[in-house]
């Protein structure tokens, strides 16, 4: 157990800055002769330590210089451009307010509890406000951010409700946050992974359909009707997309079944288990690699697979119970089984929709924390700094310091044209990324 707990203490990164202590004997000279004593070596130790966050008052000021031979001379500096103008906040503390609460979920009301501690007496409406400010000078961001992910050729697709308060009702009501997400790192693709949020007040397909408007490509998704809806070649407004569908949410009919049968055994539900896990099998051995070559060794080793598994399916529920739970879960892979054997001829997409899936948690571990949203506007608001915050993370880019940089450069009038050199993936925010792994 000691070997455990050695082996599993952590380490302490390089880029840490190192203080130095150096501790030295009380006596200086040798106890048996009384000579000088040097040093030969020395043992070495490593802690980690924490400085607490410390608050501090920016105080600026703007000289008035006159001319002493000239009348009415007087020459003094611009006042800054702020985010709040006349307000508290630097843009580093708004960045700060903003990351606490949708990068590591800490509600406004507690963010002002922590204020307190420190003599700090700031309203939580007034740390709203400054947030609400803030997703405002961004929206631009987030608009240039969901027109380049549009232009991608394949997204996955995800929505999730969300309890939104209804303003002279007294209760909430329910809203949906959206989430289009890209990464094509699995397959060495070239563009730069990102999530855009939007937020609906409902889960129909035209929601989608303004979010997804002028789409073309690959929608990555779940069995969910409205993404059928949206791309019926019957609408007027269809998007020009095919459906690529999930084999986790077929895996996980048979998860279900199996767990619900215990004790007693599900044998079909446990061979579609064993069979969809030969699938995963040779997708974890081609993960990584070029869209080509994945393509290549799926049609090679998936594609045997996947055939013999339609006519398994097809077999065996012509001898089950129609009403059944089994029954239903192989009546939803085989009308499905188009879109979820999409993958085998592109090397492109995934077998699933997990990525957009891991971009959801964030939302719904917002929302639980937060337990609802103040009204459509701040849910409007919550999208559009999720959405930068998420893509901050999946590039790597610490959230907090981007968001500071930002602001700032935004605040101080930062060209409309030049938007693409703020976002997330730019160079010289990645430049300095650590590890994805470490921002999430």
């Amino acid at each position: 157990r000691a070997a455990e707990r050695r082996a599993n203490r952590g380490k302490l990164p390089e880029h840490l800055p190192r203080i130095i202590e150096t501790l030295m004997p009380a006596a200086t000279c040798c106890p048996c002769c009384a000579g000088d004593l040097f040093e030969i070596g020395h043992d070495e130790s490593q802690r980690l330590d924490v400085v607490p966050a410390q608050y501090r008052v920016i105080v600026t000021r703007r000289p008035k210089l006159a001319c002493r031979a000239c009348h009415g001379v007087v020459l003094q500096h611009a006042a800054p451009e702020r985010l709040i103008r006349g307000g508290l906040p630097t843009e580093r503390l708004v960045a700060h307010v903003i990351d606490a609460k949708y990068h590591w979920h800490l509600p406004l009301y507690r963010q002002a509890q922590m204020l307190a501690t420190h003599g700090i007496a700031i309203d939580r409406s007034t740390l709203a406000f400054w947030v609400g400010y803030a997703a405002q000078e961004l929206k631009p961001l987030w608009h240039r951010l969901r027109q380049l992910l549009l232009a991608s050729s394949k997204l996955c697709v995800d929505e999730t409700p969300a309890p939104v308060l209804d303003p002279g009702r007294g209760r909430t009501k329910t809203g949906y946050f959206w989430a289009l997400s890209r990464d094509d790192r699995p397959w060495a693709g070239p563009d730069p992974p990102g999530v855009v949020y939007a937020y609906a007040p409902g889960r129909g397909a035209v929601h989608g359909l303004q979010l997804l408007e002028g789409f073309r490509g690959i929608i990555h998704c779940d069995g969910y009707q409205a993404y059928k809806t949206m791309t019926r070649e019957t609408r007027a407004d269809a998007l020009s997309g095919t459906l690529a569908f999930c084999w986790s949410h077929l895996r996980r009919q048979f998860v279900k079944i199996e767990r619900e049968a215990a004790p007693a055994p599900a044998p079909v539900a446990r061979e579609a288990l064993e069979r969809i896990a030969q699938l995963y099998a040779v997708e974890k051995a081609l993960r990584g690699r070029s869209d080509v070559e994945r393509r290549a060794g799926r049609q090679a080793h998936a594609r045997p697979l996947a055939t013999a598994l339609k006519q398994w399916f097809e077999a065996k529920l012509d001898h089950l119970a129609q009403k059944s739970d089994t029954a239903k879960a192989l009546r939803y892979a085989l009308r499905h089984w188009d879109g979820l054997t999409l993958y085998l001829d592109d090397g492109r997409i995934e077998m699933d929709t997990n990525a957009v899936e891991r971009a959801m948690r964030p939302i719904k571990l917002n929302a639980k924390n937060s337990l609802f949203a103040g009204c459509d506007e701040g849910a409007e608001n919550w999208a559009v700094l999720a959405s930068l915050i998420e893509t901050c993370k999946l590039n790597g880019v610490s959230a907090e310091h981007w968001l500071a940089d930002v602001l700032a450069k935004l605040v101080n009038g930062w060209p409309a044209a030049r938007l693409d050199e703020l976002l997330p993936w730019a160079s010289i925010y990645t430049m300095h990324a650590h590890d994805p792994r470490l921002a999430a």
